[in-house]
């Protein structure tokens, strides 16, 4: 690792693929998104039609309120904090700063939203903010811009539904018989191959280029928006930096036949509806038009039939007379006389001809109007609009990182290092799509990723059946995505990445099976059990691990999540945590615990659905928390009461409160983590780069009290979750000891070697030390921890642990070379000694389900086509 330049303790550089610390240790980012509920304001969630088109043609409704209340957020952030997160993705959409108009930004929310990242801050986070948005805005079906840019393209957005240019979940199937609830799973994202995302794309990033003739106060609509975009992240960039947009899409952009759908596996998914672009046209001009329908199995996309649209001569296009004079009498801009309302933009620029329906230019995106130079959307298009962007923000945080994100699955453009300018990262999305379409965690899958990329010639080649199977096709399309930060900066793209990789999104929905997790099936029999669900989101999150190493943050955690409508956005419901899912009457159970004052900021309300108070929360330390936490005095928390708080309403919280590294002396190069078994094995590599610059107290709290030799330590996060010992269990849910580990385990114990140490307070490092050999030849005893908190059995290859059993936290020391240039491989393994702790004994609802069925099993494991752990959803037989 290089020598890293000083800076503040709270400073993170990018080198060598890696996030870094100012002492050069290499920093593991986890986290979540806080939140997919920021997609809409507060009281306008996607499903509700009251005031939805009213609000928005005044441009009144406030995002003041997202991503928490202000009173409630300690509560969440400390479970957060409690789950082992120390990074969060903080989305903001377009609409939630500027949606009063033009150049009118509301400062109040921006104001609200400093006052949510100060408590962010406070808790130990790092944020990235993310500009985000889905299929361009929410009404057209999605999230992200205001509604006035669609009118400043020419829409009326009320007739989308009519003419099929979005679907909107609140009136969905149509607005005289709306019925929200039935919204199929995923079908918002079919809005990415229809008139509106489409047509807003292809203007927000190639306006000049397809059409020239949308003038709008003296500018090119691509140049209108660009602004006005960036202009209003630039002014929340005074208070705070920020990311970029969150899936840019090309629209119509290198589409190379406008009377076809794209044969070859696309990111778009195909379900219901699927109109090819020229189909679009005409049902956007109110012209009735039969399109082909998909239905979604298990096989993915599949055509049953066709479907005929009658618009009823609706017209998805402004009529001329809601601008008088060609000037807006609300948003007041002066719209160009050669650009004609009530007219498709595309028949303005003579793509198409409305009175035959024909199509007079059938590759008009493939090529630059004009010429026969083919269209590269992200050199051409995506880059530049990157470059202003990031520019604008720079102009405040010269220091801010770059996240990088091209559209879904594709690869980035090589992006110069003039732009970078060493701070950077690629900022990628990942989802096991046929789980999530299907919400079903099913005993097959596919390399959906080497298939859009054309490893595959066909989709049989991609398949891949048994867990075993499946989660090691997970692992090697993350490491597709990880690869990809090869095109970042000026090293070759054949050689290492100079940028780390972080997974933005990643998760998987917790409505499976009809909602059976919520006792909406069998007689209620599954309610509370996530087991399916916990095995799904292992599989996501397992992936990250391995060689990958990868940075994430989980998709999501929305606090008003509830089971009739999920996430509160178009029936998308992945949020980690829910109130419905809160134990009844625990909060008898949870002691209290003390919070200082000079912490919690203010009296404080207790959360809204939640049976705890303020009063009960833990907080805690962070390598990379400010100096105002720092000085607060250690906090003694009660172990079983953090149990059961961290677990109470959380939903497969086995899967994605997980071991990991949070900061290495070296480089990780394999984290391996079994949840079967509560095992955790992570090696290392170690060289005299590596050695840590100690030159700053910041950097480990509490130093005055640590006892270390020569070096930082590595910090490994061990939730208690995995690795809490019978008695913590027994006082936290009332389990008894007998039920708690799994009788099904081959658990090996190490009974000779136990020992016994006592609990942490905070930042004192000396507590619960127990010290190994410093040599990695010898085969070293396990040497066992065992208390109120943890009973973990650790094994290391080198070096000496520490325990700060209150901050769940595993402290690694060990010598690093100082002439050696050769690398080190050192290993640690952690497990919980009794065995894995049962679903059941930590409160949550577990039936026990086998997983493979004995009909299926012995026919594709004489074909070799089945792994052991293969998912117990098979149908076929």
């Amino acid at each position: 690792m290089p020598r890293v330049p000083s800076g503040s303790a709270s400073f993170i550089h990018t080198l060598d693929g890696n996030f870094v610390d100012n002492a050069g240790r290499t920093l593991l980012l986890r986290g979540v998104n806080l939140s997919g509920s920021s997609k809409a304001p507060v009281n306008q969630p996607s499903q509700v039609l009251d005031g939805f088109w009213e609000e928005a043609k005044i441009g009144s409704e406030s995002f003041i309120g997202r991503p928490l209340k202000l009173e409630d957020a300690d509560e969440h952030l400390a479970r957060l904090r409690g789950w082992g997160f120390n990074m969060l993705r903080f989305p903001v959409t377009w609409e939630a700063l500027e949606h009063e108009g033009p150049g009118k930004y509301d400062h109040d929310f921006m104001d609200y939203t400093i006052e949510i990242l100060r408590k962010c801050k406070a808790h130990g986070f790092k944020v990235y903010l993310n500009p985000h948005q889905d299929t361009w805005s929410r009404f057209s079906g999605g999230s992200g811009a205001p509604y006035w840019t669609l009118v400043a393209c020419g829409f009326n957005p009320c007739a989308f539904s009519a003419t099929q240019a979005a679907i909107i979940h609140c009136e969905y199937p149509t607005p005289a018989s709306r019925n929200p609830a039935e919204m199929p799973a995923m079908i918002w994202s079919t809005n990415y191959g229809k008139l509106v995302s489409q047509t807003m794309f292809a203007l927000f990033f190639g306006g000049s280029t397809f059409a020239p003739k949308c003038i709008i106060d003296g500018v090119n609509i691509q140049e209108y928006l660009q602004t006005h975009f960036a202009n209003a992240f630039a002014e929340l960039a005074q208070r705070v930096a920020g990311s970029r947009m969150n899936e840019p899409a090309e629209g119509l952009i290198s589409w190379d036949d406008l009377n076809a759908y794209p044969q070859q596996q696309g990111s778009t998914l195909k379900k219901g509806t699927v109109p090819y672009p020229a189909q679009s046209f005409r049902l956007g001009m109110g012209q009735v038009q039969t399109l082909d329908n998909y239905s979604f199995g298990s096989m993915g996309p599949k055509r049953d039939g066709s479907v005929t649209i009658d618009p009823n001569g609706v017209k998805a296009w402004a009529d001329p007379s809601t601008e008088p004079g060609n000037i807006h009498p609300r948003w007041g801009w002066r719209r160009d006389p050669g650009w004609t309302l009530g007219k498709c933009i595309w028949a303005l620029h003579d793509v198409w001809d409305v009175e035959s329906g024909y199509v007079l230019q059938p590759n008009y995106f493939a090529h630059i109007p004009g010429t026969q130079e083919p269209v590269h959307f992200l050199r051409a298009f995506f880059l530049p609009q990157y470059t202003l962007y990031l520019r604008a923000i720079r102009a405040h945080h010269p220091q801010a990182i770059a996240f990088v994100q091209p559209p879904v699955f594709a690869q980035p453009p090589s992006i110069p290092e003039e732009l970078l300018l060493g701070r950077a990262c690629y900022s990628t999305h990942y989802y096991d799509g046929l789980t999530l379409v299907t919400r079903h965690w099913n005993w097959f899958n596919a390399d959906a990723l080497g298939l859009i990329r054309g490893k595959y010639a066909t989709q049989l080649q991609a398949l891949r059946i048994g867990e075993r199977a499946i989660r090691s096709s997970l692992q090697t399309q993350l490491g597709y995505l990880k690869a990809d930060a090869t095109q970042l900066g000026a090293l070759p793209p054949t050689g290492p990445a100079r940028y780390p990789t972080i997974i933005g999104e990643i998760g998987t929905p917790f409505d499976m099976d009809a909602k059976r997790s919520y006792g909406y099936t069998d007689g209620g029999k599954y309610k509370g059990d996530y087991s399916r669900q916990e095995r799904a989101l292992d599989a996501s999150l397992n992936a990250a691990d391995g060689e990958n190493c990868l940075n994430w943050t989980v998709w999501t955690y929305c606090s008003d999540s509830s089971h009739p409508w999920g996430d509160g956005w178009n029936m998308e419901d992945l949020s980690l945590w829910c109130s419905d899912d809160l134990r009844t009457g625990e909060a008898e159970r949870v002691p209290a615990l003390r919070i200082p004052s000079k912490f919690s900021m203010g009296s404080l309300a207790p959360a809204q659905a939640s049976t705890l108070t303020i009063s009960t929360l833990p907080t805690y330390s962070s390598p990379y928390a400010t100096s105002s936490v720092e000085e607060v005095e250690p906090v003694q928390y009660e172990p079983a009461s953090l149990l059961s708080f961290l677990t109470n309403g959380a939903r497969a919280v086995r899967a994605f409160c997980r071991p990991w590294p949070i900061a290495v002396v070296g480089t990780p190069t394999n984290i391996q983590f079994d949840i079967s078994k509560a095992t955790f094995h992570l090696t290392i590599k170690v060289n005299a780069d590596d050695i840590p610059v100690d030159d700053d107290d910041d950097l480990v709290p509490g130093k005055k009290g640590l006892c270390k030799d020569s070096s930082l330590p590595t910090e490994i996060f061990l939730p208690l979750v995995h690795f809490a010992s019978d008695a913590c269990l027994t006082k936290a849910l009332g389990s008894k000891a007998q039920d708690q580990v799994d009788d099904s385990m081959d658990v090996e114990q190490e009974g000779s070697s136990r020992s016994t140490s006592g609990t942490t307070t905070p930042r004192v490092y000396t507590s619960s030390t127990l010290t190994l050999p410093l040599t990695s030849q010898a085969a070293l005893l396990p040497v066992v921890f065992k208390d109120d908190w943890y009973d973990i059995t650790v094994t290391a290859s080198e070096g000496r642990v520490e325990l700060l059993a209150s901050e769940q936290k595993l402290l690694w020391f060990y010598t690093t070379p100082m002439d050696e240039k050769e690398d080190n491989e050192l290993t640690i393994e952690v497990r919980r000694s009794p065995g894995a702790i049962k679903a059941t004994a930590l409160g949550l609802g577990c039936t026990g389900e086998s997983r493979a069925r004995n009909g299926c099993a012995g026919w594709l494991e004489q074909a070799g086509l089945l792994s052991e752990g293969w998912c117990e959803g098979c149908s076929i037989m």
